[in-house]
């Protein structure tokens, strides 16, 4: 299956996250900051990525996404948040600003990702 790299400040869900995904035979690796999940990247190359929009600062997941595009890396990123809840605002895809392929709210539900994930994965796989 794939090296997925998850990215969040909480290591609540970075735990849930790497259990469900192992269950659904995916291999995970652990961040709890932007640059840690950068140096993970490049340690790691991932085939997917599952990011927290805000870690230390409220747009890190953004930045981070940017950049990783900027770099020339084109992986899937899944972009958890739950900033939609706390403060009313709606995010989606957008090429520039937000370049990730998709959304999950948080909390997660382990069926929703692990579906999104195989989705998103099953082009790039054969």
């Amino acid at each position: 299956m794939a090296r997925i790299l998850i990215v969040d400040d909480d290591p609540d869900i970075v735990e849930a996250c790497s259990l469900f995904l192992g269950k659904a035979g995916h291999t995970t690796r652990g961040a709890r900051s932007r640059r840690e999940g950068m140096a993970a990247v490049a340690d790691s190359a991932p085939e997917l990525m599952i990011l927290d929009v805000m870690m230390e600062q409220p747009d890190d997941g953004f930045v981070m996404a940017r950049e990783l595009r900027r770099m020339g890396w084109n992986f899937p990123i899944i972009m958890l948040t739950s900033v939609a809840a706390a403060s009313g605002l709606a995010y989606g895809k957008d090429d520039e600003m937000v370049p990730v392929e998709d959304f999950v709210d948080k909390p997660v539900e382990p069926a929703v990702l692990v579906r999104k994930v195989a989705g998103l994965l099953r082009p790039r796989e054969g």
